[in-house]
């Protein structure tokens, strides 16, 4: 048996909303870089392999919580990794059942979840020390924030490499596309570009508020 104690129970409203920005698992972490650069090139790929990640992150942290108590501590990052594959492999099917284009789009890439170092870091940071309705509201929280950096940077890919946006044609058909933005280099661009400009923001942020006191 795990004999480790429990951690203290987090307050419900911080766990759910800090994955969503102030530690945002792309943007603010670097975690989950592998599928948020390789195929973030269209909208419908980054919201799908968003959906994906999210249903495998809740449902090995429900697991996970769940069963915490009964995972010896030796063996622990195996029980994961095995929960999380199950997950990953009904996301897997799911996908080619219902969507096969999308699921030959993202190719090898769902199979890469099982080792994609946000999910695991949430079972172990996490989920393994929290209560299940606390572990599901990080879970929700990070995936949502998982899904809202994918999305971003598959928007920018898609209107500036395709001149789309979930399909239909933002610019016209005079659009010149800039095919470098729906390559490799055009994730490292996107992810580099929104990284400045939320620094930018959060530095300006941190200003206005050192001005406000430095008045008062």
């Amino acid at each position: 048996m795990n004999d480790a104690t429990p951690a203290p129970a987090a307050p419900a409203a911080p766990v759910f909303l800090r994955g969503i920005w102030r530690e945002n698992p792309v943007l603010i972490h670097m975690l989950g870089l592998c599928p948020a650069l390789a195929v973030t090139n269209t909208v419908a790929n980054s919201l799908a392999m968003g959906i994906a990640t999210f249903f495998v992150l809740c449902g090995s942290s429900f697991l996970v919580s769940l069963l915490k108590r009964f995972i010896p501590h030796e063996i622990r990052i195996s029980t994961y990794i095995l929960i999380i594959a199950t997950f990953v492999t009904v996301a897997d099917m799911s996908l080619a059942a219902f969507t096969p284009g999308l699921h030959k789009a993202l190719g090898a890439y769902i199979a890469l979840i099982v080792v994609n170092c946000m999910i695991l870091g949430r079972q172990e940071a996490f989920a393994s020390k929290q209560s299940v309705g606390r572990s599901m509201l990080d879970a929700v929280g990070t995936g949502f924030g998982f899904i809202i950096a994918l999305v971003m940077m598959g928007a920018v890919r898609e209107v500036l490499g395709s001149g789309t946006f979930l399909g239909f044609s933002v610019f016209g058909d005079n659009f010149e596309p800039w095919v470098v933005m729906v390559l490799p280099p055009g994730g490292f661009l996107t992810l580099g570009f929104w990284l400045l400009g939320l620094s930018w923001w959060t530095e300006r942020k941190k200003q206005r508020a050192a001005a406000e006191g430095g008045a008062s």
